[in-house]
């Protein structure tokens, strides 16, 4: 090969985290001054970035609090950043939330609110529904992460057990205009799974909930289960007069962190094919899958001639069975591995933009052709780390764990095959 493919795969994800970062993408879409107040308001793990990038770019006055996940904070001197948790909601995020809603609370029509939205809100923004408490929500948030759900069935779940969630923050804000700015970690880009949608009709409902939660057995608190079975927890729907005077603008998308990624790889001389930038399946299908898309490639030249990099976005699912440390793209990777069985010219990369692939403060990780044969050197057993959901454990003990810290930002998963 012309480049080093572990250091090509390294820079192509550095440029897809690069491009989406709140500096770049922020500031062309700041509103003009209102004639009343500016009232910042977010969540999500690039919250603070984006509040951030509005400080820097606003010359009026302005005060607001956003809410992100423990370790993005980024120094603000006009709007109030707090850390919570991520992926399960705790006691920080509810003080938070409570706090954010007061902000807005008492705004006439001349004032604006600027809510700055992304991937993780959903965990960060928490009210639960009246009758619920954060136990409740806790329990049904581990409940999902482990059954399986595409990220739309999880946030069904959750706008419909929420008090903020569902375009109930937009209630919130009424009668102010609001402005929301969208960083998309989805399949898709809809803004009701964003975060769940806390500034945007929800056109499902709570009889969708139910069976979500009937088809994946999903255990739920009797509190919880009596919100959705008596409709409580409906959200508000298209046409509300509640987003009179709203507006949404998606600002930056997980395709546009892939235009990016290849443009990398074409600078160093590589063809470049994007296979879709919202990818979904339980993570090891999807491993095998593009296993056997590499093996064609690199055996038949089809349905592209090498040497070619494949990209692709999205989100997997784990359904979890085992006891590992989990991660959905080190699953990915994991059982991409096995099925290539230590195919010639073929290294992958896959990790999470916002640096944390699961549970743990580890984006991703490499393989390369020899991934296999040094595992087994090291007394490894690739297929029983995958049947313990374990590849993060795996990877790192081969030094090839991708580590960023804190991206502060998050436009869902990134997968790359360089194929020589």
């Amino acid at each position: 090969m012309r480049v080093d493919p572990r250091d090509l795969l390294r820079r192509m994800f550095d440029a897809a985290i690069a491009a989406a970062q709140p500096a770049h993408c922020v500031p062309p879409h700041l509103p003009p001054p209102p004639k009343g107040r500016l009232v910042v308001v977010g969540a999500g793990k690039a919250s603070a970035a984006m509040a951030r990038a509005v400080e820097d770019h606003w010359a009026g006055p302005l005060d607001g609090l956003v809410i992100t996940r423990y370790g993005y904070a980024v120094p603000c001197e006009r709007i109030d950043i707090v850390e919570a948790a991520h992926p399960v909601p705790d006691a920080a995020g509810l003080a938070a939330t409570a706090q954010l809603l007061n902000r807005v609370r008492g705004l006439g029509p001349d004032d604006l609110v600027l809510c700055l939205i992304s991937g993780g809100g959903s965990a960060l923004l928490t009210a639960p529904l009246d009758g619920l408490t954060l136990e409740d929500k806790q329990a049904v948030n581990r409940a999902l992460l482990r059954s399986g759900v595409t990220i739309s069935e999880m946030n069904c779940v959750r706008r419909h057990l929420s008090a903020v969630k569902g375009g109930r923050l937009a209630a919130a804000c009424h009668p102010a205009r609001v402005l929301t700015l969208l960083l998309s970690d989805v399949p898709g880009d809809d803004p009701i799974n964003i975060a769940s949608g806390p500034t945007v009709p929800d056109p499902t409902t709570c009889a969708d909930a139910l069976e979500i939660v009937r088809r994946y057995g999903i255990a739920l608190s009797s509190a919880a289960r009596e919100a959705l079975d008596s409709g409580r927890g409906e959200s508000l729907k298209p046409g509300d007069p509640h987003f009179a005077g709203s507006e949404t603008r998606i600002i930056t998308t997980p395709q546009h962190a892939l235009e990016a990624a290849a443009a990398v790889a074409r600078e160093a001389g590589f063809a470049v094919h994007i296979l879709g930038d919202s990818l979904e399946g339980e993570a090891r299908d999807v491993g095998k899958v593009m296993a056997g898309i590499a093996r064609q490639v690199a055996r038949r030249g089809q349905p592209f001639a090498p040497p070619c990099v494949l990209l692709s976005g999205g989100e997997t699912t784990v359904t979890v069975r085992g006891g590992g440390r989990g991660g959905r793209n080190v699953e990915f990777l994991l059982a991409l591995a096995l099925a290539l069985d230590g195919a010639p010219g073929v290294y992958g990369l896959a990790g999470d933009t916002d640096g944390v692939d699961g549970q743990e403060e580890i984006a991703g990780a490499i393989i390369t052709p020899d991934t296999l044969a040094r595992a087994w050197a090291r007394g490894l057993r690739p297929a029983d780390s995958l049947d313990d959901n374990d590849a993060h454990t795996f990877f790192e003990a081969l030094d090839d764990a991708v580590m960023t810290g804190p991206t502060l930002t998050n436009v869902n998963d990134f997968r790359a095959l360089v194929i020589g």
